[in-house]
């Protein structure tokens, strides 16, 4: 990213895990840490009257786990963590909700779909549906050796949070939750998750943009085996509009690097980037091309087995916007893999 992109950021440096800062009146920004390439994930507390409401909880980690008793020694000073805002399903944003609710009774709120894959995720481990997945990345181009990374994957998602509770409050599109007095307005985004929720507070200016929105790298928006044709980089560009109404030097607050200013910048440089990409697949199409053919012309660097899932998704998802525009044919291989073609160009 250039260097006056750098400029659109809030803050000198980050919090070191455990430790916070206030980026708003009576928000508070804190790190944990992921075990990945992408290392971290931005947590939220909001300060609630008479105690705390947090927004995400990190990913189940016995070091996650350890953060989080030295904020409730430091920084929650005593008062109670009343209620958990997650934003989406994902490990890092869900991981410790349902531990958080255990070692606090706190009260768990997540956007209806966000929970029902959730628990779906963590309940359905049959070699049913493990076989189904499997097939999908078969069908998608995978070699016999990323077949085999596909296949050691089995139960991850499970083996990363902590028991999804049953019991939740559903919050959805549009309704304003209170916290300290203050509103927070629900925006949901879509393409990267079911139900992605971002948080909008008009008096404070802040937008807790989640996964939604990041500064500097582009939210995954990918397919994935359990709806094999979506198309949800057509959802996650319509969505995107939903911001533009939002004041442009608002302060934003997403779930990776660091918070920013210059939404409408943001907006406008995260469409580029997908028509880029766009571009670059249909390119990859003059002949025949599999998923996997597509992926090795969007990602010319080592992928490690977690990010190819992500990567195999998201090219995915880039062939399925040109197809759905009569951009691309898709047809069948004998050996069963799915290819796809040059048709109209949309450019």
């Amino acid at each position: 990213m250039p260097d006056t992109h750098l400029s659109r950021y809030a803050f000198e440096g980050v919090p070191a895990t455990a430790e916070t800062r206030e980026v708003a009146p009576g928000v508070h920004w804190h790190r944990m840490p992921l075990p990945f390439k992408l290392d971290h994930i931005n947590l939220w507390l909001l300060e609630d009257g008479d105690g705390w409401t947090a927004v995400d909880t990190g990913i189940a980690r016995p070091e996650v786990r350890d953060a989080w008793e030295r904020i409730f020694a430091t920084r929650l000073a005593g008062k109670p963590l009343k209620r958990v805002i997650v934003t989406h399903f994902h490990p890092d944003h869900v991981g410790l909700a349902g531990w958080l609710r255990e070692r606090t009774g706190a009260e768990v709120w997540m956007p209806l779909a966000e929970w029902a894959f959730a628990r779906m995720l963590t309940l359905d481990q049959t070699d049913a549906t493990h076989a189904a997945a499997v097939e999908f990345y078969r069908v998608a181009g995978f070699d016999a050796a990323q077949l085999a990374a596909a296949n050691s994957r089995r139960g991850r998602y499970a083996q990363s949070v902590s028991p999804i509770p049953l019991a939740i409050r559903h919050y959805r599109e549009g309704e304003t939750i209170v916290v300290g007095g203050r509103g927070w307005r629900v925006i949901v985004g879509l393409g990267h998750s079911p139900e992605h929720a971002c948080l909008w507070c008009g008096e404070l200016k802040v937008l807790i943009s989640g996964d939604q929105i990041l500064p500097r790298i582009s939210p995954n928006i990918a397919v994935w085996p359990h709806e094999p044709d979506a198309n949800p980089l057509a959802l996650y560009l319509e969505s995107l509009g939903k911001f533009r109404g939002l004041p442009d030097d608002i302060l934003v607050l997403p779930s990776h690097d660091r918070p920013f200013r210059g939404l409408a910048w943001r907006l406008d440089e995260l469409a580029d980037h997908h028509r880029s990409r766009l571009q670059r697949t249909w390119d990859a199409c003059a002949a025949p091309a599999s998923g996997t053919d597509v992926l090795r012309n969007l990602f010319a660097r080592e992928l490690d087995s977690h990010q190819l899932m992500f990567a195999i998704g998201e090219a995915l998802a880039h062939v399925h916007w040109l197809a759905s525009e009569g951009a691309l044919t898709r047809e069948s291989r004998a050996d069963g893999v799915r290819v796809f073609r040059q048709a109209a160009n949309p450019f």
